[in-house]
C-alpha cells in the first residue's frame, strides 16, 4: 500500500511539472557545485583582467563571521552561509603572464579557489601572517574594499582597518589604495557560463509571473493585490527559490485616481479588490544559483464579451516598449549613464513619450554596483555612480516607465516596465525577452507567450 501510495504520488508530482512551463531548479547539491564552478571560471577568466585594468596587483577581502563584506559573500563556497572566524582571502597579480595566486589568511581553506596559507600553530597571530605574505610578494598596490559612493565596495569595516593598517610596516601604508572600481567591475562583470544559465533564471521569473497573472490564482471581484504578492511569496518559496525583495502588485483602472510612483512601493491600498477592466502592474524578483532577477509587467482583466486589451492600453504599451528601443540604442562602451539617460530622455521626449528612466546593474545583487542611469526622483542624472562608464559584459533591469494620457480615462496612466538584458559591447539584448502584449485574464486563448526581444 505505502509503495502504491509513493508511486500514485510521484506521478501527481511528474504530471505537474509536466504542466507547469517553468524550467527545471535543480536540486541543492547541484546548485552549489554550479555556484562553485561559475566562481572558479570567474577567478580564472575575469579577475586578472579587472586587476590589470585598475593597476592594483593585491587584493585583500577580509571579513569576520556574519558581518560579511558584500564582495567576500560572493567569493564564499555555496555551502558556506557566511565567512568562518575572520576571513581573509588574498589576491594577487605578480604580473610576467603569470596566473593570480589565490590564498586565505584562515584556519581553512576557502572552497576549491583559495588555499590555506596560516597555520595558527605555528604563527598565532593572523596579521602577522597576511604581513608576511605582503612582503614576501612585495605588491606595488594593496587594494581595500573602501568607497564613499558603492555600498558594495565598501565592505572593510573599520576595526578591521586599523588592525590591519597597524600591523604593517611604513612602506606598504603607503602602499593602500581604494579598490573601488576592482571590486565595482567583480560585481558587474558577468562571464558567458553566467549567461548562458541567466536565460533559464529569467524565464523561471517570468513563467512564476505569468502563473501570479492567471485565473489560477485571480478572481476578478474576489482577489485582492495583496493576495496575489503573497501567492508569489509563497510560490517562490514552494520551488526552493529565494528573493532579493518582497513583490508588489498595484492597479491602474478608470477611477479618480492619479498616477504616484510612491504608490506602487509603500503607499498602496493593503486590500484593493481586483476588477474587471483593472491594469495590474507587478514588481518581482527572485535569487537562483547566487544570481538575481528583476522584472515588472502588467495584465489586464478582461471585461465581460472583451478577448483583448483595448487599443488604447495596447497603444500605452507601445510607447512603453518605444522608450525601452531608444534607451537600449544609445548603450555603448565608454559612456556614462548620465550621458545615456539625458539622451533618451530626449530623444523620447521629443518623440511625444512621457519618460522616466531608473536602470540599474543587476547580477549577484539586484541593485548591483556598476553604471547607474537615472532614479525615478533623480531624472537630471545620478552624481557618481551615473558617471561610472559603461563595460562591456554587464547586466542590467532595463527599468523605466512612459506616461501615456487615456481620454477614455480620462487621466494619465504609466506602463511601468522592467527586463533583465545584457550589453555584450555592442548591443543591449534582453535574457529572455521582453513584454509586448499584455497578460490577459482569464487567457481566452491560453497562451502565456507574450514575450519578444
Amino acid at each position: 500500500m505505502k509503495l502504491i501510495l509513493t508511486t500514485f504520488l510521484i506521478g501527481i508530482g511528474l504530471i505537474a511539472q509536466a504542466q507547469s512551463k517553468i524550467p527545471a531548479i535543480l536540486p541543492l547539491r547541484k546548485q552549489a557545485e554550479v555556484i562553485d564552478r561559475l566562481f572558479e571560471e570567474k577567478i580564472k577568466l575575469v579577475l586578472p583582467e579587472l586587476m590589470q585594468r585598475e593597476k592594483i596587483d593585491m587584493w585583500i577581502v577580509m571579513a569576520r563571521e556574519y558581518n560579511e563584506d558584500p564582495v567576500i559573500r560572493t567569493m564564499l563556497p555555496a555551502i558556506w552561509h557566511a565567512a568562518r572566524r575572520r576571513t581573509i582571502l588574498v589576491m594577487y597579480k605578480p604580473g610576467d603572464g603569470k596566473e593570480i595566486e589565490t590564498m586565505a589568511v584562515a584556519r581553512y581553506d576557502v572552497g576549491a579557489v583559495f588555499k590555506k596559507s596560516w597555520d595558527k600553530e605555528k604563527q598565532t597571530d593572523q596579521w602577522a601572517r597576511l604581513k608576511e605574505l605582503i612582503e614576501e610578494k612585495q605588491p606595488n598596490k594593496i587594494g581595500l574594499n573602501m568607497s564613499d559612493h558603492y555600498g558594495q565596495a565598501d565592505g572593510l569595516t573599520h576595526s578591521e582597518y586599523l588592525a590591519f593598517y597597524n600591523s604593517l610596516s611604513k612602506k606598504y601604508k603607503e602602499r593602500i589604495v581604494s579598490a573601488e572600481k576592482l571590486a565595482v567591475g567583480w560585481i558587474e562583470t558577468r562571464t558567458q557560463s553566467e549567461m548562458d544559465i541567466y536565460q533559464q533564471i529569467v524565464k523561471i521569473a517570468h513563467e512564476i509571473i505569468a502563473e501570479g497573472f492567471s485565473d489560477k490564482v485571480i478572481q476578478p471581484g474576489v482577489t485582492s493585490t495583496e493576495d496575489v504578492v503573497w501567492w508569489y511569496r509563497e510560490r517562490i518559496k514552494e520551488l526552493k527559490l529565494d528573493t532579493w525583495f518582497h513583490p508588489s502588485v498595484s492597479v491602474q483602472r478608470a477611477d479618480a485616481e492619479q498616477f504616484e510612483h510612491m504608490r506602487t512601493f509603500d503607499k498602496r491600498p493593503a486590500q484593493n479588490v481586483i476588477q474587471p477592466g483593472d491594469l495590474l502592474h507587478v514588481d518581482f524578483g527572485i535569487t537562483y544559483l547566487r544570481l538575481n532577477t528583476d522584472t515588472q509587467q502588467h495584465a489586464y482583466i478582461l471585461r465581460a464579451g472583451e478577448t483583448d486589451a483595448p487599443e488604447y492600453l495596447k497603444k500605452a504599451l507601445a510607447n512603453g516598449n518605444r522608450l525601452q528601443d531608444i534607451f537600449t540604442g544609445n548603450f555603448k562602451v565608454g559612456k556614462t549613464g548620465n550621458e545615456v539617460l539625458v539622451e533618451s530622455r530626449a530623444k523620447s521626449i521629443e518623440e511625444g513619450i512621457k519618460p522616466s528612466i531608473y536602470t540599474h546593474p543587476i547580477g549577484y545583487y539586484g541593485h548591483a554596483a556598476g553604471t547607474t542611469l537615472g532614479m525615478w526622483d533623480s531624472q537630471d542624472g545620478v552624481p557618481y555612480t551615473g558617471d561610472y562608464l559603461l563595460h562591456a559584459n554587464t547586466a542590467y533591469s532595463i527599468e523605466l516607465n512612459a506616461g501615456t494620457y487615456i481620454e477614455e480615462w480620462g487621466k494619465e496612466i504609466r506602463i511601468m516596465l522592467e527586463e533583465d538584458a545584457y550589453f555584450n559591447g555592442e548591443t543591449v539584448e534582453y535574457i529572455n525577452g521582453r513584454q509586448k502584449r499584455f497578460l490577459l485574464i482569464p487567457r481566452n486563448n491560453g497562451t502565456t507567450d507574450i514575450l519578444e526581444k
